[in-house]
């Protein structure tokens, strides 16, 4: 029998009230994400990308439709269990690398693994692995303010990606770099991701990053549909 995709959004609906009147952002919109698969998301903005990603990632409930994470329906399932199944299987890569300023990189990077339970040496022996696969070897122990831009990024990817993670949800992560750096970031995010098998989800305006994905689907209307470039 073949696995179960990693994540299934089915018949996704998902509104926003305001008195009277209602915003129907995503309208019965499907998704169907497996192992080791790359799929870019665009959209104008506004569109309900984040909306979207926050519905997959366990952050917000639709109001219809069905999310499974590996064959396992959890739209219904409490906070408590949405919030382990987040700290377990899932990682999160956003704009803004949201680093805590107090710890250098390595412990930003241990920083998950610790709330998990793993022992603080087992878990910064594994940060210092993913951090070398980034190329920041020699930046372990530097705070973020003491990182460029796209080392800090990187650092936050390495952080989303040391629980590994059965899926990657990245919100625009390089939307705040210059083109260069977006291109040494978004190649760490695909090594690392392709390694270690996770299947990952990227919002992006960055037209260029469609090349490296295995396919891109267009959200408009509340409807997800393959992108025609």
């Amino acid at each position: 029998m073949s696995a179960a995709p990693v994540l299934e959004l089915r018949g996704i609906v998902r509104e926003y009230r305001s008195g009277p009147t209602v915003l129907q952002v995503l309208d019965h919109a499907d998704l169907t994400l497996n192992r080791g698969e790359l799929v870019g998301l665009v959209g104008p903005s506004g569109s309900g990308k984040s909306t979207l990603l926050h519905t997959a990632g366990l952050l917000e409930r639709a109001e219809g439709g069905e999310v499974l994470l590996d064959g396992e329906g959890v739209l219904n399932l409490s906070d408590a269990v949405r919030t382990r199944l987040r700290r377990e299987k899932l990682g999160f890569v956003y704009q803004f690398h949201h680093l805590l300023p107090e710890f250098n990189a390595l412990d930003n990077v241990a920083m998950p693994l610790m709330v998990n339970g793993v022992k603080r040496s087992l878990a910064r022996e594994k940060a210092r692995e993913l951090l070398a696969e980034m190329g920041l070897s020699e930046r372990v122990d530097h705070q973020p303010g003491a990182l460029s831009g796209g080392e800090q990024q990187r650092v936050a990817i390495a952080r989303a990606l040391v629980n590994d993670p059965k899926l990657v949800i990245a919100d625009e992560p390089t939307g705040n770099l210059d083109p260069a750096t977006t291109e040494r970031v978004f190649a760490s995010l695909i090594k690392i991701a392709r390694m270690e098998g996770a299947a990952v989800l990227v919002a992006t305006h960055n037209m260029a990053l469609n090349q490296h994905m295995d396919r891109v689907l267009t959200l408009k209307a509340g409807k997800l549909t393959a992108f025609a470039g």
